[in-house]
């Protein structure tokens, strides 16, 4: 793309190149190192079912809120995931099966998050106000 007044602003790719994978693929990543002062956002497609978890840490942030969100690729029926999603909020199991967002508290516990089934894509994202992401993990 050309040099333009705001053309910075626009990003096409991930910060870093994450590897392909069997199950899905980190798209964009933006931060306040990408574009300055810009919030964290990360995004990723998801094609297959898996049980490593993404990510796979029970963790919070106790610095900002964020949203983790999950859509389907159905044109038909956007409001379908397409799939099924565990997420973890503290000790609560929780299985997504609606296109969602997931609003996470800073200081709530939360993830792992498992992709148990993947019929179509599954648009995977989370967004947080703060220009890095960072995870404060539980003394167990």
């Amino acid at each position: 793309m050309a040099e333009t007044k705001y053309g910075k602003y626009i990003v096409s790719k991930p910060k870093i190149e994450h590897p392909e994978s069997d199950t899905g693929k980190a798209v964009i990543d933006v931060d306040g190192e990408v574009i300055e002062n810009a919030f964290y956002l990360n995004c990723a497609l998801i094609w297959a079912a898996n049980d490593k978890g993404a990510p796979p840490i029970r963790h919070a942030h106790d610095d900002y809120d964020e949203y983790i969100c999950f859509m389907g690729t159905n044109p038909e029926d956007p409001h379908d995931l397409c799939g099924e999603v565990e997420i973890w909020l503290d000790d609560e199991q929780h299985m997504i099966t609606k296109s969602s967002a997931v609003w996470i508290p800073k200081g709530l516990m939360h993830c792992p998050v498992y992709f148990r089934r993947v019929d179509r894509p599954i648009v995977y994202f989370s967004t947080a106000p703060s220009t890095t992401y960072s995870k404060d993990l539980p003394e167990e």
